[in-house]
């Protein structure tokens, strides 16, 4: 069975400027982030990890880089990278509803296959990359132990899809910045979530 430590990466810059949508643009963290990956580093000092995979933006890769220290050799794979929101990155909610309410309102009734932002990615788009990462992740670590730190959306998507649940109701799952969410993936690809935001 594999087991995967998955992190949300340190809070960013934008996270605490009224929590602008970073989307894929690559921002970098907050002191506050980087002592969250400290903190997490702390929680998973024990753990030994069979290897180690991050998104190639600088948050998710820096908070890897932290949270892993007795682990050498991190491998970036793009298909980690965060959902790109489209004309929503940089703003916050308030704000680009306020351009396009109705945009917004589409993508919360159906994010599958309306465009986050108008530009942006689908759902459906999202988890059918974020799968494919952790079916290749379960062939190659079947029985393996595994920290993968990545971003708030793509997650989300990915616990929503695998726990049955409609997409549109994705953000009724919370990711904390570098809270500790462990899943497992039996032999036959079954997800069973196991912790959720631990800080302990």
């Amino acid at each position: 069975m594999l087991h995967v430590y998955l992190l949300r990466h340190g809070e960013t810059f934008w996270n605490a400027d009224g929590n602008r949508y970073c989307g894929a643009t690559d921002i970098g963290l907050t002191e506050k982030g980087l002592q969250q990956a400290h903190q997490a580093a702390v929680l998973l000092k024990d753990i030994r990890f069979d290897a180690v995979y991050t998104s190639p933006l600088q948050r998710a890769h820096h908070t890897a880089t932290i949270a892993s220290s007795n682990f050498a050799g991190i491998h970036v794979d793009p298909r980690l990278i965060e959902a790109s929101f489209g004309e929503w990155e940089g703003k916050t909610r308030a704000e680009f509803i306020a351009e396009n309410a109705a945009l917004w309102d589409a993508w919360a009734q159906e994010p599958d296959y309306v465009r986050a932002g108008g530009t942006g990615e689908t759902a459906v788009e999202v988890v059918t990359r974020v799968d494919e990462f952790f079916n290749a992740l379960h062939q190659k670590h079947p029985d393996g132990t595994v920290l993968v730190v990545a971003h708030n959306t793509v997650n989300r998507f990915y616990m929503a899809w695998k726990l049955g649940m409609p997409l549109k109701n994705y953000r009724q799952i919370v990711q904390e910045n570098s809270s500790i969410t462990l899943f497992s993936l039996d032999a036959r690809g079954e997800f069973s979530l196991l912790k959720l935001n631990c800080r302990s």
